[in-house]
């Protein structure tokens, strides 16, 4: 694995240096705005602006790709995202925070672009599998690691400065790699419509996964927070969550390969559920809400690559990428309305309405899975496609899948599917 990796290095240093000094603001801006006085409402819509953002950018993002290079545009976007995570130092108002986060969402979707396009030019059909897993180490840990960066003592502005520090770093592995950038090429179209038929588990899926998953990065910090526990136990918590999101996704998908995908789907939203429901009524730090957090987190990030797996289940091979980014624009689109459903439950249930938002989500999917399992038949066992661990993030990480294509595999920096699904 290691072999690897090696020739794909310095992208995946940068983006473990980037998440490192990004992957925590939304944490950081929760806890400032709760500490500040703003209400539920308001933190829910900061979060929002920034999965808005993340939207938007995985719509757009890759035009500026195509047009200038992959060098200049991730330099353009880590320059702009290292700027706006300073100017949250400047003034600490709610619309002046919300915009700064909407930037930084297409910031960050425009980064995802440039390094899953140029380590898809790199991988050989071979070596994929081992680049995804180190792309998600790499992203992942340096998202979990990040959270520690809340303990930083000193002035309010610099848990800001050290993020802008590091973003601003990000850049050079970049800047100074040696790798040759992919060519531009062309995607074909796939419609909502075509996918929802194609696949009416792994639509919902897809999206009542942003809604939980965007509920629980804006407000996740804010709830803990009202429990009792400090800026270190926060931190604890938002990466055991993290951790534990890389832990059961092998496991759950190499189940997911033996039996029905649907049954293992559906038992995962009902499991996300207890755990949901266990968290909402746990109160204060302690091994039961580190477990639950660690089991909610293994269990929710599992649920957008087993959707990912059940819809191209059901779809021809060259439908696969394009219907990828129909998926990611879905789990964005509820990622940017769970923070202000769960801030709305909040303040009518109190803390607990966070998790138990989330609970209502799964709970929903779960009977809509448990319908469709009714209504109709399982692919059979032979005609399934092996589970692969993909991240969150834009269609192009699809394309690091072992088991992609090769006519896609040859489309390496692609713009993203979403702008051309009806």
């Amino acid at each position: 694995m290691l072999s690897s990796l090696l020739p794909v290095r310095s992208l995946l240093v940068a983006i473990f240096i980037l998440m490192g000094g990004s992957g925590f603001l939304s944490t950081l801006i929760g806890l400032r705005l709760e500490k500040g006085g703003s209400g539920t409402l308001m933190i829910g819509a900061v979060a929002t602006a920034y999965f808005a953002g993340l939207t938007v950018g995985a719509l757009r993002a890759g035009l500026v790709v195509h047009r200038v290079g992959h060098i200049r545009a991730f330099a353009a976007f880590v320059s702009l995202l290292s700027a706006s995570t300073l100017a949250y130092a400047l003034l600490q108002h709610v619309l002046f925070w919300a915009s700064l986060r909407f930037i930084d969402g297409l910031c960050v979707a425009g980064v995802f672009i440039c390094l899953e396009s140029w380590l898809n030019e790199r991988a050989e059909p071979q070596t994929r599998g081992s680049i995804l897993a180190g792309y998600m180490i790499a992203l992942y840990s340096g998202q979990a690691l990040g959270q520690f960066l809340l303990n930083v003592g000193g002035t309010p502005a610099i848990p800001f400065l050290l993020a802008s520090i590091l973003v601003s770093l990000a850049v050079i592995p970049v800047v100074l790699t040696r790798i040759a950038a992919p060519l531009p090429g062309q995607d074909a179209p796939c419609s909502m419509r075509q996918l929802y038929i194609s696949s009416p588990l792994g639509f919902i899926g897809a999206m009542t996964t942003g809604l939980m998953l965007g509920a629980f990065y804006g407000l996740a910090a804010v709830h803990v927070r009202r429990l009792g526990l400090d800026l270190a136990q926060t931190a604890s918590f938002m990466s055991v969550v993290i951790l534990g999101g890389v832990a059961l996704q092998w496991p759950l998908g190499r189940l997911s390969d033996r039996f029905d995908r649907r049954r293992v789907i559906v038992a995962s939203f009902g499991a996300t559920m207890m755990a949901s429901l266990g968290l909402t009524v746990t109160d204060g730090m302690g091994a039961q809400l580190l477990a639950l957090g660690g089991v909610f987190g293994g269990l929710s990030f599992a649920l957008y690559p087993l959707c990912v797996a059940h819809t191209n289940d059901r779809l021809a091979p060259a439908e696969r990428v394009a219907a990828s980014g129909g998926l990611v624009l879905l789990y964005s689109i509820g990622a940017a309305l769970g923070p202000t459903g769960a801030a709305t439950a909040m303040t009518v249930f109190g803390s607990g309405g966070l998790f138990l938002f989330i609970a209502l989500c799964a709970a929903g999917t779960l009977t809509f899975g448990l319908w469709r399992q009714a209504s109709s038949d399982p692919v059979p066992s032979d005609s399934q496609q092996n589970y692969q661990i993909l991240p969150r993030t834009t269609p192009i990480a699809a394309l690091l899948d072992p088991h992609a294509p090769e006519q896609a595999s040859a489309r390496p920096s692609d713009p993203p599917a979403p702008q051309r699904i009806g």
